[in-house]
């Protein structure tokens, strides 16, 4: 008989869930991480870029409530520095390793086209170390010093009439290395009414450039969410820094004095200041951490790694290990350095056998000019020798002519003297 096939139903698979038959401890995990990550601390990085006297320093002093060393710079550098600055602050029990960067002369230049190269430049160098600790052997993250930049606070000139092309450039560059924070500096300079209007004329010419800002993290669910949203909406913030203190009633506040009255720095009706620190330091800091490590620098990595030649999959779409793609780099690199090899040596045969050559021509030539001087000169000495003869041809007749003349000389004066004898 033939065999009848059954169809079976599928079996479902059951998941076993185990309960605690009472409190085992796991739930301590997040205060864990808070005690150790309070006892090696944290380490943030900002740059700060910006045309000469946008109040760069002043603004980093208000932020973190202290006085950073910094000195005035002129507006007649050649080129673009950048100068950096690395702090231990401590707020309670937390401490902060904090580095600012300055971009000195930023802008100054006639010639602006490369400007931004300094900074681009600067990130990826300290991207690069980071990945070269990485790559070591023996390494230590946990010791190492993190110098990745985590935000730019990019200073706007407070003209009103929108963004510079030293900016869209700049920010263009960036926006694919940096977390991009817009500001407007000296945001006190302009009316209310004009500074709206700025500030949505530098959005628009944010989005019609394709420019990607950092946008405040708005995917969980807790009050941060409602709190970003409505931040990237007041983008870019208009901020004003101050590091005097003026008597505001019964209170000494941050302020710039005025003749016609007092800015307050921390009156979110006077400036965005308090906005900024909020969003930048006690909000969205560990998110921009994770987004220049996730994001930034996982790009850069990859970049790097495809240079080098370095895969995760093959050509039949399958893993590729690490040894592997070294190895074949290595056998690459091998045969690579072979056929140089050879074409040096072919080219150095053949340089060999064209200077042989040359040498053969030249040799030639020198003999045949030997050979022409040779004839040449035993011409000119069988010429020489015929005069010779002919010369003593010459002295042997005149020496002849000379003694036969003296004979009739002396014959005629013998003669004479006896007739003389005679008489």
């Amino acid at each position: 008989m033939a065999a009848v096939a059954v169809e079976r139903p599928p079996v479902e698979e059951k998941v076993r869930t185990l309960k605690l038959a009472g409190h085992v401890g796991f739930d301590s995990l997040p205060d864990q991480l808070v005690a150790k990550s309070t006892q090696n601390g944290f380490t943030f990085n900002i740059l700060c870029i910006g045309e000469t006297g946008m109040g760069k320093s002043t603004l980093m002093d208000t932020l973190f409530n202290t006085s950073f060393e910094s000195n005035p710079a002129p507006h007649t550098l050649p080129a673009v520095k950048l100068k950096s600055h690395t702090y231990e602050l401590q707020e309670s029990n937390v401490k902060l390793k904090l580095t600012i960067v300055d971009t000195v002369g930023y802008g100054d230049q006639i010639d602006k086209g490369d400007s931004f190269t300094a900074i681009v430049d600067y990130i990826d160098k300290q991207f690069d170390d980071y990945l070269q600790e990485e790559l070591k052997i023996k390494r230590s993250l946990s010791a190492y010093h993190d110098t990745r930049t985590h935000a730019c606070l990019y200073f706007i000139c407070p003209t009103g009439h929108g963004l510079k092309s030293i900016d869209l450039v700049c920010m263009k560059k960036l926006d694919s290395k940096v977390n991009i924070i817009p500001i407007i500096a000296k945001a006190d300079t302009i009316s209310k009414a004009e500074l709206s209007k700025f500030k949505q004329r530098i959005m628009q010419e944010i989005r019609t450039n394709n420019i990607h800002i950092y946008q405040f993290p708005t995917n969980d669910d807790t009050m941060a969410k409602v709190v970003n949203t409505d931040m990237n909406s007041q983008l870019p913030f208009a901020v004003v820094g101050s590091t005097d203190f003026v008597r505001v009633g019964n209170k000494m506040l941050r302020a710039r004095q005025y003749p016609w009255g007092t800015v307050q720095v921390e009156n979110e009706s006077h400036c965005d200041f308090t906005k900024l620190r909020e969003m930048l330091i006690r909000t969205n800091m560990e998110d921009m951490r994770e987004v220049t490590h996730q994001r930034h620098y996982e790009l850069y990595r990859k970049k790097i790694l495809e240079t080098m030649g370095f895969t995760d999959v093959g050509q039949d779409n399958q893993p590729v290990s690490f040894q592997q793609t070294f190895e074949q780099k290595r056998l690459e690199h091998r045969e690579e350095l072979q056929r140089k090899e050879d074409e040096m040596r072919q080219t150095f045969v053949l340089r060999v056998k064209e200077k042989e050559t040359e040498l053969k021509e030249v040799e030639k030539d020198l003999f045949t000019k030997y050979d022409a001087l040779k004839r040449e000169h035993v011409e000119e000495k069988k010429r020489y020798e015929e005069l010779k003869k002919r010369l003593d041809d010459e002295k042997a007749e005149f020496q002849k002519r000379k003694h036969q003349v003296s004979t009739q000389q002396l014959s005629s004066h013998t003669l004479t003297l006896g007739k003389n004898k005679k008489k």
